[in-house]
């Protein structure tokens, strides 16, 4: 069996992504936690929520509720604290924040990813009801896509595939593919395997993955 790493660390080292003044999004799941890793001092990033925030601070614990405030919260419907400097503004103007290029990283989940960096993650044959929200938005208007996910389903099948047998959310739109096994880049040339989680091999992270997998030259262990 692989060795795998928490959902906390798969969100550390998305942050590291993360550059001083760089505006975010972040999706529900293990891209919510990437607002609780501490910024280094010398980094301040402005988290962006698609209801109209910008430069919110991380979901707020359990003990902190009776604070909140009924107007804060993500697309995940968590609350969020309150930040010296946040701005609060209308719907629209933060879809023209998306759609006019001005959001520099979205973190997202997946249900897959293909190896051209096609996007699928609004909706699967095993859920529920299909919901959108702005992730199509993200996927066209941002400049870096990062998704963040488990490398493969609770049964054992890749989620990171030749070609998306789901619905699309973009079409070569990834830019990075951070999981609990390993850090990959999506490429013109293919999917190059750039970190890997101490323990495992090469051979272990290629066989939960449906496309061939290009070893980088300098190949990492995973940057904790």
């Amino acid at each position: 069996m692989p060795i795998t790493i928490d959902e906390e660390i798969i969100a550390s080292r998305a942050h590291k992504e993360f550059f001083d003044g760089a505006v975010v999004n972040l999706g529900t799941g293990i891209p919510a936690l990437c607002a609780i890793v501490p910024s280094d001092e010398e980094k301040r990033v402005f988290i962006h929520v698609e209801l109209g925030l910008l430069g919110v601070g991380p979901p707020l614990q359990a003990d902190e509720f009776a604070q909140r405030d009924p107007y804060l919260f993500g697309a995940g419907g968590q609350w969020l604290k309150e930040m010296p400097g946040m701005v609060c503004f209308d719907h629209d103007r933060s879809f023209d924040m998306i759609r006019g290029g001005h959001v520099d990283i979205a973190v997202m989940g997946a249900f897959e990813v293909s190896e051209r960096g096609d996007l699928a993650n609004w909706f699967t044959y095993a859920k529920g009801l299909p919901s959108i929200g702005g992730a199509m938005d993200l996927a066209a208007g941002v400049h870096k896509v990062i998704v963040t996910m488990k490398h493969a389903t609770s049964d054992g099948q890749p989620k990171i595939v030749k070609h998306c047998r789901l619905p699309l959310t973009g079409k070569g739109c990834v830019k990075m593919i951070i999981t609990d096994l390993a850090v990959i880049e999506v490429t013109p040339a293919g999917l190059v395997l750039k970190e890997i989680v101490p323990g495992n091999t090469v051979e272990d992270v290629q066989a939960l993955t449906e496309p061939q997998l290009i070893v980088s030259e300098d190949l990492k262990d995973f940057q904790f």
